[in-house]
Parts: structure tokens; C-alpha cells; sequence
């Protein structure tokens, strides 16, 4: 695989107002020596929003991307190796690419390429898991504070203009980590890194995840792993860091949300698709759920009139977990090293399919 003496390879950079094309090139240009040219083309996101394939002839299946198809392939033209984080290659973008062989997906999740089309291409697909596990693991612990000491409800009022006093009354006031039980469903990248740091606050600990076990630490440490029905029932506070799957669709609904503690608090920072909301709506309204924090919604972005927005007890921020500096470095460092390995013929790190 690796470049034929004399060629130089050309690599088309899809980037984004995140994931900018000069950070990629900057990362790419550091570790190859090989002769290469590199074209560059950056996409509006965040400031515009991604797509989704459902809703678009010829993009079935893939989702959380963003790009005009024809352009795209126009850029990409003769380009050996693609590198993005949101540019779409559905099934028949690729067959306009005879040249591609390798697209970089800077992200944990390359949904935004048809697998299936690519294996059968002959294209190899590489991405970058868990590469803003730990921005979303410190995330989430700030979540949690936010939405159990009631940071948002003495925010909102005051700007409001009302002063909050009776948040210090006994009958209001939350609970410290040390003394709560917190719920972690999903033991991956981001999970194990929430339990890690959950540990320094010294509450009670439970895992569930049928597919993952314990490391040997947080055995050590005494945390414990359960079914999900048991942490639902034992948390005060439940955070979700599953992924997306056919399993996990909508997994978290009513029956489940009625398995947990009277006044518990749900925390996601995962995906909206793994939630019933109008369920989540209604535990939170009957006073069953004392609080929630919501990073990602079912569609996003969330409708204007979605009546999760009006509840005064939940936290909402617009899926910006991952966003932190680290997360692009970690990227554009692990695009551009699977770059490097392909060009000198060496096995991927992280292929995909």
C-alpha cells in the first residue's frame, strides 16, 4: 500500500469550522515525509447544522454528516486518501471515486460512510475512537454538579432577576457526590473515564454494561457492576454512555424511568435516539425525576417547541460535550498517524468494518 517511489499522493481534506483543514494539514504534514499534495476544503459546521441520510435520495443510512454530495466528489477527484470528520461517502459517491483508497474519519463513529460500499470498493476506512472521551467524561461530572446542586435554577432566576434564597432551604437544597449513588450505563471510552473521575468525589459507584467487565482497578476500588435494572433502581443519579444500536435504541423509556429512585436526576451526554423524551417529559413533570441534564436530543437541532425546553428542572446545552481543544488534537494526531502508516505500508490502527 505504500506509495510508489516518485508518485506523489494526493490527499483532499474535508474539514470543518471544528475540525479545521489546517490543523489536519499541520498534523499530516508533521509525521509524512513521502512526497504528497494536499487540497483542502472546509464545511460550515458548527454554525450550520449536520444532515442526516434517512431524509435524502441516495444517502440511506447515513447519518450526523454534512457536505453537498456532487461537491465533494469534485474536490475529492482523483484523490488516493480522504480525510474529514462530517463529509458524506455514500455507496454511490464512492463508485464516482475509482482512485480513493483510504478515508481518514476523525470521529469515534464513521456513520457518516456507507461501510458496506467501501469494503466492497476496496476502500479502507480508519477513525478515531474515543477521541473526545476524556472532554465528554469532564463534561458530564459537570453536568451532574450542575444539575444536582441546582446551578441552573439560581442561573435562571437570577437572570430573571429573582434571588433564589429558598435554594438553601433543607427541603430544596441537593445532595453532595459523596453521599449519592451514580448510575454508568456503557463501560467504553468515555464511560470508564466518568467512573474514574467519578472516584475522587467518594460516592457509591455502579456499573452496567453486558458486554464489558470491570478492570482490575475499579474492582479494586469498589466499583460495582449490575443489570441495568439494578442500577436504575440502587442511582440517584444515571448517566448514559451506551452507543447507538439496534439494541439500544430507545432503550431508556417509560418502564425504566418509573425503575428509578423517587427525585433521582438522568444525565445524557451520549445520543438523543436512546431516550424516550416524552417519557422522560412526563417522569419530570409527576415530580418522579427530581432533575435532568440533556446534551443530545432525538433530532437535533431540538425543535423550538420541544416542552423538555420550558421544564425549570433540567439542564440543557447543544450536544457540545466533546468540543474542547483536545479533542482536535487528538483527531488530526490519529488521522494524520493512520496517513502515515498507510503510506509506509504498515497495518491501520483502527480500521472500521
Amino acid at each position: 500500500m505504500s506509495a510508489e517511489a516518485g508518485r506523489r499522493t494526493k490527499i483532499a481534506i474535508i474539514g470543518d469550522r471544528f475540525m479545521t483543514p489546517s490543523t489536519f494539514e499541520a498534523a499530516i504534514r508533521a509525521r509524512c515525509h513521502e512526497p504528497i499534495d494536499i487540497a483542502t476544503m472546509q464545511l460550515p459546521w458548527p454554525d450550520e447544522p449536520m444532515r442526516h441520510g434517512y431524509a435524502e435520495p441516495g444517502m440511506d443510512g447515513l447519518k450526523e454528516y454534512q457536505g453537498d454530495a456532487e461537491a465533494i466528489i469534485g474536490f475529492v477527484g482523483s484523490a488516493e486518501i480522504a480525510i474529514t470528520q462530517l463529509a458524506p461517502f455514500s455507496g454511490a459517491m464512492l463508485k464516482r471515486m475509482p482512485a480513493l483508497k483510504l478515508i481518514a474519519v476523525a470521529r469515534g463513529g464513521p456513520v457518516n460512510i456507507d461501510l458496506a460500499a467501501a469494503r466492497e470498493r476496496g476502500v479502507l476506512i480508519v477513525n478515531a475512537p474515543g477521541r473526545n472521551a476524556s472532554a465528554v467524561a469532564e463534561f458530564t461530572i459537570g453536568a451532574i454538579i450542575a444539575e444536582t446542586r441546582l446551578m441552573t435554577r439560581g442561573h435562571d432566576a437570577l437572570r430573571r432577576g429573582t434571588w433564589r434564597g429558598d435554594l438553601y432551604r433543607a427541603d430544596l437544597v441537593g445532595r453532595e457526590l459523596s453521599q449519592m449513588t451514580v448510575g454508568v450505563i456503557g463501560y467504553g471510552h468515555i464511560g470508564t473515564k466518568v467512573v474514574r473521575l467519578l472516584k475522587a468525589f467518594g460516592g457509591r459507584i455502579v456499573v452496567a454494561d453486558p458486554y464489558v467487565e470491570l478492570s482490575s482497578d475499579d474492582i479494586r476500588d469498589g466499583v460495582v457492576k449490575a443489570p441495568l435494572a439494578t442500577l436504575l433502581r440502587e442511582s440517584d443519579v444515571v448517566t448514559l454512555h451506551a452507543r447507538v444500536t439496534p439494541e439500544t435504541l430507545g432503550f431508556i423509556g417509560r418502564a425504566e424511568f418509573a425503575a428509578m429512585r423517587k427525585g433521582a436526576v438522568f444525565i445524557n451526554t451520549a445520543r438523543g435516539p436512546m431516550v424516550d423524551y416524552d417519557a422522560l417529559t412526563e417522569a419530570l413533570k409527576s415530580g418522579h425525576l427530581s432533575g435532568a441534564m440533556l446534551e443530545t436530543f432525538a433530532v437535533e437541532p431540538a425543535a423550538a417547541g420541544l416542552e423538555l425546553l420550558q421544564l425549570d428542572n433540567v439542564t440543557l446545552t447543544p450536544h457540545i460535550a466533546g468540543a474542547s481543544l483536545k479533542t482536535i488534537e487528538r483527531a488530526a494526531d490519529a488521522a494524520a498517524e493512520e496517513v502515515r502508516r498507510y503510506l509506509a505500508g504498515e497495518a491501520p490502527l483502527n480500521p472500521c468494518g
